[in-house]
């Protein structure tokens, strides 16, 4: 046995300085594989069958063909693929039917999985595919959301439906200012740079599926329970992720993956298409949102009503509660809060980076936007007046609550003392010029999760944690984070996440990794080190502790927890053209203690580039005749680009939260939150018409630029 000196005469904190990505060579130089990119030994590969009717079943495949075509190994369908178990409840309840394929003849949307072909090579297998003749019963569909549509029906989903405090009709009578208006939302899709891929294989009796997911205990316990496998006899590895914003769960293409592995008894990866991800992958709903709010003369709320009604799909119910911003944001004495969805044929939606929250925020900053017009006040001076004390639905105290900070801060940077309030009287040549703000909240969780720590002979450290890395830096944060608890330098950190067998662990989703996750390294290096302190020897294996926090996380209080910010933007529009162009932006935010300025500002920049990108640019348009998406793929469907992207500066406020043993809180979802309301306040702004439907698109400039008083 050996020992090893942990501190050093004086430790520098790792936590709250600027460091590069410690797996940044290997990403730049290639090391770094991706789901699709790992070498197997006779790997086949599999190619998705997608149904071409929105409604119907399938009255026959002709698949003797296509096995005849060169390469084909098999393929399977309703009529012989392996059963599946769905009658269990998982990680996030019951299991979504499409990733449950080849389980009967039904088709319930455009694109749904009807077949898997496999073959030698991927060229041969997508051939076979668009060879292979199906033949359906096709049905009427219906795809249209509607704010009156008959099946409109509230659901609860990680929160209740519906919210109810005060009488409504009467305070919104008795207030002196009111705004009363609806605010549309499209469809959104996720599009991470890194598409959807599993390979599945058998290796003595144990499955090993190689994912690119947000979460591998996750991903394994859903196959555990779909396959009805041993949990031990199950591993999935999930090294590096490239985006997943909510998308990279569990999935048809892992499932087929190991149902083809399992028949075949060879590996077998399913990769999917940048167009597959359309309907394969799940999306953001359309949402039709209505808001109310009452003021008295001061412009404190006295009433206040969020309604959303969202889409889900027609065999299984999803909902994204995008009334839940309402719920932290503002009190009042009335204050209404529900969120309806419609059953559709259509595939199910699905989390989608700040889920609710962002179209959410959309609806609610823009109506405070009219309600400040409407009173005659600053937007940012009527939101500190409605700052509430308490959660305005729970009345639970906050655990810090820095919005007004934010916002004071960001004025102070952004100049919004020299703003002129009146709408559409900065001009520049042909642009009319306009500011907007607007607030942020996201929650603030934290889940059980355990790890390793290891002391090895030669004075290194390795950390083990099912964590998933999906581009937050995740990895970086988890390693300074061992550093300091360990008082050593980070180059002596080895990070090791990605593998179920590591233990469960928080999923990478909700700003909730991060925080889970460094609770438990935390827990794991401190202890190790208070080992090492009272001379434990290390063997030649290492020494290793193990944490689990589960008894901690359950023993915090009730609190609201949350992360805040306040968003500012600039824009300029050509009347003329109908063009909009965001110019710079700022955001400051309140998420708790910084690990990594470096990878923090990169997520909150990128939140706030897909502010943009929500806000002028994102739409998928349904066809009502087929039922699918016109142009499903990154032609087709707008985003972003630096072209579009302006000078944008993040920054945060001093902020911690004192029931997190590091301090932090989370910031992966709430640079999005916000952003798309600023700029729609902006546009308000410099040409004194309002938008409620996103994206602001130039035909929808020119038309209200047509009809305005002042156009």
């Amino acid at each position: 046995m050996s020992t090893v000196t942990t501190t050093t005469s004086v430790h520098a904190p790792s936590v709250g300085t600027g460091h590069t990505r410690v797996e940044g060579r290997d990403k730049v130089t290639g090391a770094a594989r991706y789901a699709a990119e790992v070498p197997f030994a006779g790997l086949a590969h599999g190619w998705l069958v997608l149904s071409t009717i929105a409604r119907g079943r399938i009255s026959a495949l002709d698949t003797e063909p296509v096995l005849a075509m060169p390469g084909v190994l098999a393929v399977l369908d309703h009529r012989n693929a392996p059963h599946l178990n769905t009658d269990y409840a998982g990680l996030l309840g019951k299991p979504d039917p499409t990733c449950a394929v080849f389980q009967h003849d039904r088709v319930p949307h455009l694109g749904w999985p009807v077949a898997l072909v496999v073959a030698e090579t991927s060229e041969q297998a997508r051939e076979a595919a668009e060879a292979l003749v199906v033949h359906y019963e096709q049905q009427p569909h219906d795809v249209e959301l509607t704010s009156d549509h008959p099946g409109s029906h509230p659901l609860d989903g990680h929160m209740p439906a519906v919210t109810e405090k005060g009488d409504l009709d009467a305070r919104l009578a008795s207030s002196t200012f009111v705004v009363d208006a609806e605010y549309t939302t499209p469809e959104e899709h996720h599009n991470p740079m890194e598409p959807h891929a599993a390979t599945a294989r058998w290796d003595d009796g144990r499955l090993e599926v190689t994912d690119s997911n947000q979460g591998v205990t996750w991903v394994a316990g859903e196959l555990q329970n779909l396959f009805s496998l041993d949990p031990a006899s199950v591993r999935v590895r999930s090294e590096h992720v490239g985006g997943g914003f909510g998308s990279k769960g569990v999935r048809a293409h892992q499932v087929a993956a190991v149902m083809a592995a399992t028949v075949l008894r060879r590996p077998v990866r399913v990769a999917l298409t940048r167009r597959q991800m359309f309907t394969l992958a799940g999306h953001r709903s359309p949402t039709i949102q209505r808001v109310r709010l009452g003021a008295d003369a001061d412009g404190r709320l006295r009433a206040l009503e969020h309604r959303s009604v969202s889409r889900t799909s027609s065999f299984h119910e999803f909902v994204e509660p995008s009334t839940g911003a309402a719920r932290v944001m503002y009190d009042a004495d009335a204050h209404h809060t529900a969120n309806h969805v419609v059953p559709l044929d259509v595939p199910t939606p699905t989390w989608m980076r700040a889920p609710g929250e962002a179209p959410g925020s959309f609806a609610l900053e823009a109506a405070f936007d009219e309600l400040a017009e409407k009173c005659g006040i600053d937007p940012i001076e009527l939101r500190l007046r409605n700052e509430p004390e308490t959660g305005p639905v729970s009345g639970l105290p906050f655990a810090g609550r820095n919005l007004a900070a934010c916002f004071r801060e960001g004025a102070r940077r952004f100049g919004w003392a020299d703003r002129d309030s009146r709408p559409g009287v900065r001009r520049e040549g042909r642009w009319l010029l306009g500011t907007g703000t607007a607030a942020a909240a996201f929650p603030a969780g934290a889940a059980p999760s355990t790890a390793t720590a290891t002391a090895h002979p030669d004075g290194t450290f390795t950390i083990r944690i099912s964590a998933a890395d999906i581009g937050t830096g995740a990895r970086t944060a988890l390693a300074l984070i061992a550093a300091d608890a360990l008082q050593v330098a980070p180059e002596r950190i080895r990070m090791r996440i990605g593998d179920s067998d590591f233990g469960p662990a928080m999923i990478a989703g909700g700003s909730m990794g991060t925080r889970s996750w460094s609770w438990a390294v935390k827990a794991a290096a401190g202890e190790l080190r208070e080992r090492l302190a009272l001379g434990a020897g290390i063997p030649a294996q290492g020494l290793t502790v193990r944490s689990d926090t589960t008894e901690a996380v359950q023993a915090l209080g009730p609190a609201e927890r949350h992360s805040f910010g306040a968003q500012f933007a600039e824009v300029a529009v050509d009347v003329t053209t109908g063009e909009v162009r965001v110019r710079r932006m700022l955001g400051i935010f309140a998420a708790g203690r910084i690990v990594n300025p470096l990878t923090a500002r990169n997520q909150l920049l990128g939140g706030m580039v897909w502010g943009i990108s929500m806000a002028l640019h994102e739409e998928a348009a349904r066809d009502l005749a087929s039922g699918g998406v016109v142009g499903a793929d990154l032609a087709g469907y707008h985003v972003a680009t630096h072209a579009d992207v302006p000078r944008i500066e993040a920054d945060w406020i001093e902020d911690t939260d004192p029931d997190d043993p590091v301090g932090i809180k989370g910031l992966g979802e709430i640079g999005v939150v916000g952003a798309a309301a600023a700029v729609a306040n902006a546009v308000w702004h410099a040409t004194g018409v309002r938008h409620r439907s996103l994206p602001i698109r130039p035909d929808r400039v020119l038309t209200a630029a047509a009809g305005a008083p002042d156009a």
